[in-house]
Order: structure tokens, then C-alpha cells, then sequence
């Protein structure tokens, strides 16, 4: 992942500091982090993968 790739918020997210979630990308790989908790570090995972998780909470299969 290319460190200067900028981090997007959810647009769920509300300014009351609520769950919140962040991520970025490139062609190969989706960073994902907490925005509460940056320190933390973040998840990575191939696209693939990614878009496989959300057709199988989009189909109710999780």
C-alpha cells in the first residue's frame, strides 16, 4: 500500500465521535483502520477478498 494514499471516512460516521471506520486503496489492496484507535494500526486485505466479504453480508450469507 502507498503510505501517502489518502484516507477516507465512512459516510456513516457522525462528528459525535461514534464508531467510525476509515480506508484506502489501491488497485491490489484496501487498508482498514478504526478511526478512534489510529494508533492502533490498520487491517489490510486484497480487494478480492474485500468485495467477497461485502457480497456475502449483502446476500445475509454471514
Amino acid at each position: 500500500m502507498t503510505s501517502n494514499a489518502q484516507w477516507l471516512k465512512s459516510s456513516y460516521s457522525q462528528n459525535s465521535g461514534g464508531n467510525c471506520l476509515e480506508c484506502r486503496h489501491d488497485s491490489h489492496h484496501i487498508d482498514l483502520r478504526d478511526t478512534q484507535h489510529r494508533h492502533l494500526g490498520h487491517l489490510t486485505v486484497p480487494c478480492s477478498e474485500w468485495a467477497a466479504f461485502l457480497h456475502a453480508l449483502r446476500t445475509h450469507e454471514l
